[in-house]
């Protein structure tokens, strides 16, 4: 763009002091002196030519300054278009009972910490780590995105999905699928195909992400209460309140599109024929859907810093029996926030969902994973089944 205040410091510019040359005779000027009376109309022809020819010269200076300007400006946008773009500042941690943005006791940015311990204190080791971008992520099978790792200027990862963990699989009931998203590389995979499964109390932490846009603010203290219940001790009463000031299946929908899901369908029923639970656990999803989740939770521009503190702080203090799932075989002292989720999808509780996803950082690694399982015959075969799998993941990403 073209600097006003550089031109007019150059040319005097429309409102600044005339070039002496320029300059009009004043309103006031005298009269010229009796001997000079006979050249009068003489001068006057040449004191206009010689303006006219001033003022050509200042329009042309004024002009060819102006459009250097223009092009320099130009060029300018030109660089700023090609740069990266840069990312959001790093979000401050607030307590879990606190959604206004305070800073806990020596909070520096969010980062979740060992879901054992307190959650009052959130710290951020990762200094400088890629800003996780919101694109939509493909579905293909147990392959990485190209190109995120030289971007980010780190060295590649293997595919954790080693043949070890799709070995393992192959003799489990059910079928499972999942993904994980490298926070230092900026590296995805998948495993498994397959149709979108219910996400179960997964959905919990959609609820609360959604509800925490519409209200950037904050949540009041009677909401707090609820989403605390709602994610820390899974409890159902709660979750349906806050559905329903999230906008229901329709609010689930609109936040999910700005964060840029495309296989997640929000479910329509509360309550719903042949399932005896809340119906919004019968959302629809896959992995690669909750990972642009869990991206949107730990560094996305979609809630402020504060609401994404609180809810990953909910998710760092789950009850202890809740603690298994994507943080199986994490040792001591590495930071975990996480959800899981169990449900029987029929009357019979013959046919069990069983889910988990989480960020887990710590010991050289920073990863966010999500593992969906269905058709267990139990609750606990597929906690068994995630289990595993996790374990493997660990070392794998080391």
């Amino acid at each position: 763009m073209l600097d006003w205040e550089a031109w007019r410091a150059r040319t005097g510019g429309v409102d600044g002091p005339a070039a002496a040359e320029d300059a009009a005779p004043s309103a006031d000027s005298s009269p010229p002196p009796p001997e000079e009376a006979g050249d009068e109309f003489a001068g006057q022809e040449a004191e206009a030519a010689e303006r006219h020819r001033s003022g050509r010269t200042g329009v042309a200076v004024v002009a060819i300054v102006a459009v250097g300007a223009l092009l320099g400006g130009f060029a300018a946008f030109a660089a700023t278009l090609s740069a990266p773009a840069p990312g959001p500042a790093p979000a401050s941690s607030i307590a879990p009972e606190d959604v206004t943005g305070t800073l806990a006791p020596g909070g520096t940015g969010v980062g979740p910490h060992h879901a054992s311990g307190g959650g009052s204190g959130h710290r951020d080791t990762r200094q400088g780590r890629p800003d996780p971008s919101l694109s939509p992520i493909s579905e293909p099978t147990a392959q990485p995105t190209a190109g995120a790792a030289s971007a980010a200027g780190a060295d590649p990862h293997a595919d954790p999905f080693s043949a070890a963990v799709t070995g393992y699989l192959t003799g489990r009931a059910g079928t499972v699928t999942a993904a994980l998203y490298d926070v230092n590389t900026g590296q995805t995979w998948t495993l498994g195909t397959g149709s979108p499964q219910a996400t179960g109390s997964l959905v919990k932490v959609d609820i609360l992400q959604a509800l925490l846009a519409r209200r950037p603010s904050g949540l009041t203290t009677v909401d707090r209460a609820r989403a605390r219940s709602m994610i820390e001790n899974n409890n159902n009463t709660p979750a349906t309140t806050l559905w329903n000031q999230a906008g229901q299946a329709a609010g689930l929908g609109s936040y999910n599109a700005s964060v840029g899901l495309q296989q997640t369908t929000p479910s329509t029923c509360l309550v719903c024929a042949g399932f005896a639970w809340p119906g919004w656990g019968l959302t629809t999803t896959t992995p690669a859907d909750q990972l642009l989740l869990l991206r949107a939770l730990i560094n996305g521009p979609l809630l402020s810093p504060a609401g994404r503190g609180y809810a990953l702080s909910l998710m760092e203090n789950v009850e202890s029996d809740q603690r298994w799932g994507v943080s199986g075989g994490v040792p001591p002292g590495v930071q975990v926030a996480l959800k899981s989720a169990w449900v029987p999808l029929t009357l019979a509780d013959t046919d069990w969902q069983v889910n988990s996803e989480g960020w887990i950082s710590g010991d050289g690694r920073d990863y966010l994973v999500a593992i969906l399982t269905s058709g267990n015959p139990d609750e606990q075969y597929g906690i068994d089944t995630i289990n595993t799998v996790s374990a493997m993941l660990w070392p794998a990403m080391g």
